[in-house]
């Protein structure tokens, strides 16, 4: 019996260290009891009538950031997805403003898109050199230069006055402050909670990094009308800088790499410590050599499955943004830039309902199917979520297409309903990639939401770039016809990599492509 138990115990602990991402997870008594008798080290989440093994198991030090109360991890997210609400506001910011900037620069549709165009290629870029930053020095130095980029670009935007390039050069440096947050904020979920702890407090971030670009061009507009469009630059420049004394008091360096602290951290930190904008190198790899660990991960199944699944329908999403100006603002319905921003109500519920939904999802399928699967947890439990996605915003892409292409006849709500469907899906895609990469490859994770960073923001890019000659040689309905029917593709990609993802991650642990490439 004692050797029964023994490699019982031998057999949780290897299943809590193996990089498959595959976990013990208890979900009934009788487990509980034997797995506590033969596990006596293991740690335990005791909140709930069964026994939860933690997942990642924390280590002993104090200023591990899981071994921190709950509260104050819950306040760090809270904070940081705070100022990412203010700064997901920048990439939509001149939205509901096309006719407006264009008349004010003398520019046409295509030249005021590429303000909103290369912001994105800012965003892709820094985040690159952010990421390989955040694994060398830890992400809180790289929050609050975020926060202090925007406060100062915002401030410059707003100065910028008819000066077409100062201002396109105000909106590439306002990418590079965002870029820290839509690149790290999801990896600092995964340093502050354990697997179980994960479904909820990723919604809410992607809430923040996604909801808050929905809800900005609906007070834009209204603002351009009221005060001016230099004002909507002034007020994010206001609340980043009421944010940013948050973010330097309240948000200690989350990421945490035990054999890289110095001794003088053996206790746990003072106050004062925890406001130090470094504590210590997180890796003993050189900067240069992690900046490229992001290129070979693109050709990484899951990565590249999850680039796509997020990425594609942020691009559509940015790309109906670009063409809303062109379809409502001229004939027949005549909208000025207020009602042109009203008409993102309809997307900013949507990405409340998607949020709403993937954190219901998230948590209670994974757990449903555990139980299904006696109390083991594999990753691919989190990719039944793009079935939600597929559902919402195939059909999201495919209505907006036939309504908008004839808005004489369905006016403006049904295109609005329709691209809130497609939101809706968005938002359900980029939980589902993004729980899967920080579950299924947590040692690649930063280096995959790099990815994710970049193509996203280089696809979109793109799309702004080409979106207007597309209306106008295409037709509203021939476009997004073809770009729901990729969509579909897309998602059913999922099908192969719910069956194969395990397999995928045992091939990856016996060929770490890092190492593969001398990047590891």
């Amino acid at each position: 019996m004692f050797q029964v138990l023994r490699s019982l115990s031998i057999q949780l602990r290897m299943d809590l260290i193996n990089p498959l991402g595959t976990s013990f997870i208890l979900d009934d008594h009788s487990r509980s009891h034997t797995a506590q008798q033969a596990g006596s080290n293991l740690k335990y989440d005791n909140r709930a009538k069964v026994p939860v093994i933690l997942v990642p198991q924390p280590t002993d030090d104090p200023n591990d950031p899981l071994n921190w109360p709950l509260w104050k991890r819950d306040a760090i997210l809270l904070i940081l997805s705070t100022i990412s609400v203010i700064a997901s506001t920048l990439s939509p910011l001149l939205a509901a403003n096309t006719v407006t900037l264009s008349l004010i620069f003398e520019r046409d549709f295509t030249q005021t898109a590429l303000l909103t165009g290369y912001h994105l290629c800012g965003v892709g870029i820094a985040g690159l050199l952010f990421v390989a930053s955040a694994r060398v020095w830890g992400k809180r130095h790289l929050y609050l230069l975020g926060t202090i980029l925007i406060i100062i670009s915002s401030a410059w935007g707003g100065a910028s006055g008819s000066n077409y390039k100062s201002l396109l050069w105000a909106r590439i440096i306002q990418g590079v402050g965002l870029a820290p947050f839509e690149a790290l904020v999801n990896a600092s979920v995964g340093d502050l909670y354990f697997v179980h702890e994960r479904g909820k407090r990723m919604a809410l971030s992607n809430l923040a990094l996604f909801g808050g670009a929905f809800f900005t061009p609906v007070i834009v507009g209204k603002i351009t009308h009221t005060i001016g469009w230099q004002w909507s630059f002034y007020l994010i420049a206001i609340f980043a800088g009421v944010l940013l004394p948050l973010v330097f008091f309240f948000c200690p360096e989350t990421t945490f790499r035990e054999a890289f602290r110095p001794p003088h951290y053996t206790s746990k930190e003072t106050f004062i410590q925890s406001l130090a904008l470094f504590n210590g190198r997180k890796t003993s790899n050189s900067f240069w050599k992690l900046l490229l660990r992001p290129f070979p991960i693109i050709f990484h199944p899951a990565v590249l499955w999850a680039m796509l699944i997020q990425g594609t329908l942020i691009g559509w999403t940015v790309m109906i943004g670009v063409m809303l100006a062109a379809v409502f603002l001229g004939p027949p319905l005549w909208f000025t830039e207020v009602k042109t921003g009203y008409m993102y109500t309809g997307p900013f519920i949507g990405a409340l309902l998607g949020f709403a939904v993937s954190g219901l999802l998230a948590d209670w399928s994974a757990r449903f199917m555990i139980k299904r699967n006696k109390g083991v947890y594999e990753p691919e439990f989190r990719i039944v979520l793009v079935v939600a996605q597929l559902v919402f915003g195939c059909v999201g892409l495919y209505g907006f297409g036939a309504t908008a292409a004839n808005v004489k006849k369905f006016g403006w709500f049904w295109p609005d309903f329709f691209f809130a469907l497609e939101v809706m899906g968005m938002v359900l895609g980029a939980v589902a990639s993004a729980l899967y990469i920080v579950d299924a490859h947590r040692e690649i994770a930063v280096e995959a939401f790099t990815c994710l960073l970049v193509f996203k923001n280089l696809f979109s890019f793109g799309l702004t770039w080409s979106a207007y000659d597309w209306l106008k040689n295409g037709g509203v309905a021939r476009i997004f016809y073809i770009i729901a029917s990729v969509q579909l593709v897309v998602c059913l990609l999922s099908i192969p990599m719910y069956i194969l993802g395990k397999k995928n991650r045992a091939f990856f642990a016996r060929h770490d492509i890092l190492k593969m490439t001398g990047l590891s």
